[in-house]
């Protein structure tokens, strides 16, 4: 599913809402999860799950292409733990 697929069900979902007023809901919630997540900060929803950032030290790494080793500098990366309710629905229990 995509972001405007996500807006459409929710906007067809309350069809006392209007489109626009959804768009901006979701943004929102998108962005302060974005927002919280380049803080730092964990970001956690309960029964789905948790966001958050993890470091990668800096290693050297291998050009496929050539095979000629590379150093690949220290990066943060986004990190999603599935909650037990999303897990359990998965599985089908």
């Amino acid at each position: 599913m995509i972001r405007s697929e996500l807006i459409q069900k929710i906007a067809d979902e309350n069809p006392h809402l209007y489109q626009r007023d959804v768009e901006r809901i979701v943004n929102t919630i998108f962005e302060e999860i974005i927002d919280a997540m380049s803080n730092g900060d964990r970001v956690e929803l309960r029964g789905f799950g948790a966001f958050s950032v993890k470091q990668r030290d800096a290693r050297t790494g291998r050009n496929p292409r050539t095979g000629e080793s590379v150093e690949v500098e220290a990066k943060s990366v986004p990190f999603f733990k599935t909650g037990k309710l999303l897990r359990d629905r998965l599985n089908g229990n």
